[in-house]
Formats: C-alpha cells, sequence, structure tokens
C-alpha cells in the first residue's frame, strides 16, 4: 500500500453549486468512494480554510476516516484560502512515512489568500521529502451561484469563479504529480479514476 494524505479545502467558496448539490458534498461524496476502494493504504484527511488541521492522521481503519470525514463543513476553522499551508500540514503527516510512495491530493476552488506559508515553498518541501502532490481545482469555468445570507435567509448570488490555475500547476510540476480540473461530479469521478491508475501503476514499478 502506500500513504495518502487528502488536503481538502473547506472555505465558504466550497458552498458553491455549480457542482451538486455543492462543491464541498460533491468532493466529499467522491473522496468517500476512492478511499473505500484502496483498502491497503494508509489514508489520513488534513482539511483548510484560512488556517489548517490535521481531521484524521495516516490509518488503515477507513471507516474511522469515514465518518471522521462525514463530519467535514464549512466554517470549520477560519475562512480565507491558505493552500500553502493546507499542503504544510499534510506533508508533516508524511514526511516520516517509511512508505515507497507518498502522495497529497490537493483540493481547492480558489487563490491562495491567508496563512504563512507560500503554496510554492511547500511545493518544495514536499518534493524534499520525495511527496508527489495531484492537485484538484474544483468548479466550473465562468460563473457559479454562490450563497449568501440575507435577513430573508440564505440567497444565490451568481459570482465568478477564481481559481489559480498556475500555482496547482506549478505545485504539480515541481513534485511530479498532476493537476486536473473538475467542473462538474463526472469529471471529480474521473480524476480520482485517473490517480488511482497513477498510483497503482507507479508502485508496482517500483516493487
Amino acid at each position: 500500500g502506500i500513504d495518502i494524505v487528502l488536503a481538502m479545502d473547506i472555505s465558504g467558496s466550497m458552498l458553491a453549486k455549480d457542482l451538486n448539490p455543492d462543491r464541498l458534498e460533491a468532493s466529499k461524496n467522491v473522496a468517500i468512494d476512492f478511499i473505500s476502494k484502496r483498502k491497503n493504504d494508509r489514508i489520513g484527511l488534513v482539511i483548510f480554510a484560512g488556517e489548517s488541521f490535521t481531521q484524521c492522521p495516516l490509518t488503515t481503519d477507513h471507516s474511522v476516516l469515514i465518518n471522521l470525514f462525514k463530519d467535514v463543513k464549512s466554517g470549520m476553522v477560519d475562512d480565507g484560502t491558505a493552500i500553502g499551508m493546507g499542503l504544510a500540514t499534510a506533508i508533516n503527516r508524511l514526511k516520516d512515512s517509511k512508505s515507497i510512495s507518498k502522495v497529497v491530493i490537493l483540493l481547492t476552488d480558489g487563490v491562495n489568500n491567508s496563512g504563512m506559508i507560500p503554496p510554492l515553498t511547500a511545493a518544495d518541501i514536499a518534493k524534499k521529502y520525495g511527496i508527489r502532490v495531484y492537485t484538484v481545482g474544483v468548479g466550473t469555468e465562468g460563473f457559479a451561484p454562490y450563497p449568501f445570507q440575507t435577513p430573508f435567509g440564505i440567497k444565490y448570488q451568481d459570482v465568478e469563479v477564481k481559481i489559480d490555475e498556475k500555482t496547482l500547476q506549478d505545485i504539480a510540476i515541481v513534485t511530479d504529480g498532476k493537476y486536473f480540473r473538475a467542473t462538474n461530479n463526472s469529471s471529480l469521478k474521473e480524476i480520482y479514476k485517473d490517480i488511482d491508475a497513477l498510483e497503482k501503476s507507479k508502485i508496482e514499478v517500483t516493487e
């Protein structure tokens, strides 16, 4: 098996409805499906918005991980998008691993705007530890309906989708990973299938 940490953006913008039912729930559902198929891997979960923390350390107890995954919701940490911090926390979980293959799947829908560590600095650290990072930009092109709290309840308004694809591509290049764009639920599923295939073949070659 291999060691995988999922680093998931839970900022307010992940509640946008361009994926069904929203970006966060769609991402969680696909990730849970992915976890349940990778029986031999140790998998952990890091969540980030304006700051980051470990929701679940690396474990083979996937039922515990999936339960902790289901509890993830937007608003658990201060809002913002600290991509560098999310990646650094994931690296911290993997750096002492003895596994042949160490992987971070970093999923975000935004542009780094907070945190102490620039994303590309975190990518350089990942490279030093031999950690491959697959980056996933979540969100359609153009505009997406975002929820806004009003005195009359939640209203939806179309807001421009801004994903820093250049930075996500650079992180993937530096760490020998790959960048993907998920514009709907089915493309999100395809991405995990791709990662699945890539990692299985890489492990077999190493053995």
